[in-house]
């Protein structure tokens, strides 16, 4: 198969490099620009883009695939198929319907359930049971095209977004690669979504990730393993140098009882509205995520204090 890739992030590297493994001829790959980060803000390129060029494949990095040109080229390239990995655009139909058999995206959640942004951080902040990846023929309705594949996974009691991420990423790139070796061979079967039972995945804020200690625990738990480890669920600490920002990056509903935000014991069980939360790792403004005995030891918090 002739096929062009379009992704951006960590997450999409693994299924560009089974298709290249699966003996896929790769025209090209499609990535967003490149931008600043670090200390220096130097432009940086996105993990796929710098895959694909130490592997040798010509890559694009268009401002837009909604320009004129850029769909030309995209055209010009007599694909068969077109493989989409959280490439961070919308794509108009007439990129859509360029390549030969049309585009085929990976997308985190077991659809109809979390179309959209951020489908794993939503499914774990909700406290679903499970979720999965699954590959669709794109349409241009928000992830509603039909499916041709799919993987679970469980999503457990200590699990955050990064371990949920980590899975997906490796199952649904041989999951897509099943896939497209199927639609080379003409054995592709593309299957309708279900019409009920569709949610959707909001793109996380900011605002959302200072922790309130007055809701229930199991709620205050999932929203620290949800946004973990990034953006991170934060709570401010006093401290002799004034307060503190520190991020919760694993936790786990405990036993206990007193007023919300009121750390209850020396190893970081803190009081919520109904029950409390332990928190497991923890990680101070500058310094590297520690497992809360280490951060403990070089910033302690003890019972008594309160977490606001």
């Amino acid at each position: 198969m002739r096929l062009a890739f379009l992704g951006t992030p960590d997450f999409a590297v693994p299924t560009l490099a089974a298709l290249i493994a699966a003996g896929h001829e790769i025209a090209c790959v499609y990535s967003q620009p490149p931008s600043p980060r670090g200390r220096g803000h130097a432009l940086k390129p996105s993990p796929v883009h710098a895959y694909a060029e130490a592997a040798g494949l010509m890559v694009r990095t268009p401002v837009s695939m909604k320009d004129e040109a850029e769909i030309a080229a995209f055209a010009a390239l007599n694909l068969d198929a077109a493989v989409v990995v959280a490439f961070g655009q919308i794509l108009t139909a007439a990129v859509l319907e360029a390549p030969r058999l049309g585009c085929y995206n990976l997308h985190g959640s077991l659809l109809p359930r979390w179309r959209g942004a951020a489908p794993i951080h939503r499914a774990v902040m909700a406290g679903d049971a499970e979720t999965g990846a699954e590959v669709m023929r794109m349409t241009e309705g928000l992830d509603e095209g039909p499916v041709l594949g799919s993987v679970r996974t469980p999503i457990d009691a200590l699990d955050t977004t990064g371990s949920v991420h980590d899975r997906l990423s490796a199952a649904g790139a041989a999951l897509m690669a099943e896939v497209i070796g199927q639609l080379a061979r003409g054995e592709a079967h593309p299957v309708p979504q279900a019409e009920d039972g569709a949610t959707y995945a909001r793109k996380i804020k900011t605002k959302e990730a200072r922790i309130r200690w007055d809701r229930p625990a199991a709620v205050v738990d999932r929203q620290i393993r949800g946004l973990s480890p990034f953006p991170g669920a934060w709570f401010i600490v006093p401290s002799e140098r004034g307060p503190v920002r520190v991020k919760a990056l694993l936790s786990m509903v405990d036993e206990g009882q007193g007023t919300p935000g009121t750390i209850l014991d020396n190893d970081l069980l803190i009081a919520c509205g109904e029950g409390a939360v332990r928190i497991l790792k923890a990680q101070r403004e500058g310094k590297a995520p520690q497992d809360v005995e280490v951060f403990l030891r070089g910033f302690p918090l003890i019972r008594g204090q309160t977490a606001g």
